[in-house]
């Protein structure tokens, strides 16, 4: 192997130079039953960030504009309940938060594809830690998903 194949092995990450090795580990959301590609398949890490970004944006402007008198509290203390309250009523009822309505997303249970609000409160409140959601599995899904007994997927 010269220093460019070693290179690019890295920058590719582990599973990269791992299946480049000989070993196979599937696509993402295999070992769940869902489709590699298209609707149903696991939603990618940019589609969710991108999702996230919206819902705080609209509770940035709810905190901001119906709740707070300065920025500094709308963005410190009522933006996040805010968010915390709309993922619970949203997900925990629709399966989707407008976010993730707007990129196509939508959380689901692998045993009923519905998400009651008990598993929808335990999954925000996971997802509110951060280090869950920062702690990803083969499958692509976060620490809080998992615990939660949640997937998002593609709509």
């Amino acid at each position: 192997m010269d220093n460019r194949q070693a290179l690019g092995s890295w920058l590719s990450g582990p599973r990269a130079a791992m299946e480049e090795a000989g070993a196979d580990f599937g696509y993402r959301g295999e070992q769940l039953g869902l489709p590699e590609e298209g609707p149903g398949s696991i939603a990618r890490p940019g589609r969710r960030i991108g999702a996230l970004a919206v819902d705080w944006g609209l509770c940035l402007l709810i905190a901001y504009g119906l709740i707070a008198d300065s920025y500094h509290d709308a963005a410190q203390v009522w933006a996040p309940l805010t968010l915390l309250v709309l993922m619970v009523l949203t997900v925990g009822s629709l399966g989707f938060t407008p976010g993730k309505r707007l990129f196509g997303l939508r959380v689901v249970t692998l045993s009923t594809g519905r998400v009651n609000p008990l598993r929808a409160l335990l999954r925000t409140v996971l997802l509110f830690l951060a280090v869950p959601a920062l702690v990803w599995d083969r499958d692509g899904r976060g620490l809080h998903d998992r615990l939660a007994g949640t997937v998002e997927v593609r709509i």
